[in-house]
């Protein structure tokens, strides 16, 4: 008798003989594609991680053909992107979490056109000389706000950390205990001026601070006075706050600068628009002396953050260590500078400017929208969900205007047993919103009341909407 009639592992012995090596699955017709595609170093690494696989598994040995296509699929998964386009229909305008605003055609356009190759980011074409960055986009900032010099760093915390640092190192900032706010990702504004090496003085308390607190708060180690502007939260009932007019007034009688960090960073007047009314950037230069404020909140361009005041307040910040360490690459100039430029034109901003263009879309409109893709969407989903056309409401976001809303619609989804069938609904709207996620183009909604809600807003691209919905596996 032989030693393998006798021995158990034998077949098993038997199968991984049969695995083919790797050059001759180097030398398959299917291999020329893929090193074509991925190059041959790469393909040799995935075939030897399916090969490894098939090992460990047992069992039958693929076919050559078989094993080509897993290793074109380990290397296509490889290559994917980790940052990738998704269908923002949360309800959340400018959403941190998914990238906040939406750039307009003629931002894409201009980074194009400049990241490519060569430009002149640091470069005076006139004199021929090195030039200043800022450059490109100081004068249309002080254009559009009234400031009398502008900077650009990375985002509006470096350029809250900046002010503080190069205006009040070693020194006093005095701001109301009611603006010790925290945001996102615990940006604490106590702890950020301490990292910024400044010493934090309180006035007031939690709801209500007069002036006499400011007056009685700034003294001979006072380096800079700071408002803070809420940030998604609001504070009613007993309050008060001095006006920024008689603050401002009297900083400057006491020769202390007023710093405000706005947030969001409008230019324009929203409720010109229609919405909620929130201060501009003009508005608050005329009673501060140093304004902060984001680039990708409601001006609607990139992530940046922006300084823009007091020209001799601005120098001083320039000189910095900090500003080389916080600042932005030519992409993100382009960028703004081409959507600041959309501001001189105001007849046209509502249409060129997509922050603005969701923002201001109308609830019959967003309704009939729902209606009109709400048989689409069922035949997509026919048999694992109930589609109905519903009304919401959306947000801004990212801190603007935190407790408002705005009036929306959009379709929910819910099991297809009907509203009797409550029983698991959570577990069922989760399992479906994870298949959302494993969509091509992800989709991402909100679970509100047993219900997965898309509010549709946000949602300009139908036809992509409904091709990657029809991918859906639930």
């Amino acid at each position: 008798m032989s030693r393998d009639a006798t021995d158990p592992t034998a077949p098993a012995r038997s199968a991984l003989n049969r695995i083919p090596s790797v050059e001759r699955l180097l030398g398959h017709a299917d291999a020329a594609a893929l090193g074509a595609a991925y190059g041959r170093s790469g393909l040799v690494e995935a075939v030897r991680a399916v090969l490894s696989q098939i090992r460990t598994e047992g069992g039958p040995v693929p076919e050559p053909a078989a094993i080509l296509a897993r290793a074109g699929e380990r290397l296509a998964e490889e290559r994917r992107p980790s940052l990738r386009p998704v269908f923002n229909l949360t309800g959340t305008v400018l959403h941190t979490n998914l990238g906040r605003a939406l750039l307009p055609e003629a931002a894409v356009d201009a980074v194009a056109a400049v990241m490519a190759g060569a430009s002149n980011l640091e470069f005076d074409l006139g004199t021929g000389e090195r030039g200043e960055r800022d450059s490109h986009v100081e004068a249309l900032l002080c254009r559009l706000t009234g400031a009398e010099a502008a900077i650009v760093v990375n985002n509006n915390a470096g350029a809250v950390f900046l002010v503080l640092n190069a205006l009040a190192m070693r020194r006093e900032v005095v701001v109301s205990r009611g603006e010790l706010v925290e945001i996102g990702g615990s940006f604490r504004v106590p702890e950020v001026m301490a990292r910024a090496g400044c010493r934090m003085r309180e006035v007031g308390t939690t709801n209500r601070t007069h002036l006499r607190d400011f007056e009685e708060g700034i003294g001979p180690r006072t380096g800079l006075v700071m408002k803070v502007h809420p940030s998604n939260y609001a504070i009613h009932g007993f309050t008060a706050q001095p006006e920024e007019r008689d603050l401002h007034e009297l900083c400057r009688a006491r020769g202390v600068p007023l710093a405000l960090d706005l947030g969001s960073g409008s230019l324009i007047d929203m409720a010109a628009y229609g919405l909620p009314p929130e201060p501009t950037v003009r508005a608050a230069l005329a009673h501060a002396d140093l304004v902060t404020f984001s680039g990708d909140k409601l001006l609607g361009a990139v992530q940046c953050g922006i300084v823009a005041g007091r020209a001799d307040l601005l120098a001083k910040i320039r000189r910095s260590p900090l500003k080389r360490a916080l600042r932005v690459d030519k992409m993100t100039y382009a960028a703004l500078e081409a959507t600041l430029r959309l501001y001189l034109h105001p007849e046209r901003l509502r249409q060129d400017l997509p922050t603005l263009r969701l923002l201001t879309r109308t609830a019959p409109e967003i309704a009939a929208q729902a209606q009109r893709l709400r048989p689409a969407v069922a035949a997509c989903l026919a048999g694992r969900a109930e589609v109905a056309v519903v009304g919401c409401t959306s947000q801004i976001g990212s801190g603007a205007l935190p407790v408002e809303t705005l009036p929306s619609a959009g379709l929910a989804l819910t099991r297809p047993d009907g509203p009797g069938g409550r029983r698991g609904a959570g577990g069922w709207c989760k399992r479906v919103a994870g298949a959302l996620r494993l969509l091509p183009v992800p989709v991402i909604g909100r679970i509100a009341e047993d219900a997965l809600r898309l509010d549709l807003r946000t949602l300009e691209d139908e036809a992509g909407f409904l091709a990657s919905l029809e991918r859906l596996a639930i």
